[in-house]
């Protein structure tokens, strides 16, 4: 049978979760970013990383509550959780 060999579709399979770890950094930083600017929250775009990104961080919000009752550092461990999932990634397929 024709294909990639087993060793070449795996770091692809690695490559492409490693990718949207990635894109999923990218939003969660873009969702900080928002919040800072105080957009409305009715916009559509808000609510699409909102509906990307609350699996993570509200979780991690119900344990850590905002520094000084203001700084929310929820999207800081969420990218260090993303961070540290793309390594044993990396280190299981590569």
């Amino acid at each position: 049978m024709g294909g990639l060999p087993r060793a070449s579709m795996s770091v692809t399979a690695g490559n492409l979760i490693i990718d949207l770890l990635q894109i999923y950094s990218i939003l969660i930083i873009a969702r900080a970013i928002v919040s800072w600017l105080r957009i409305d929250p009715r916009n559509q775009l808000v609510r699409i990383l909102e509906g990307l990104t609350d699996p993570i961080l509200v979780p991690i919000q119900r344990v850590v509550p905002p520094i000084g009752g203001a700084i929310d550092i929820s999207p800081i461990i969420a990218l260090m959780l993303v961070y540290v999932i793309k390594m044993l990634v990396v280190q299981i397929m590569f």
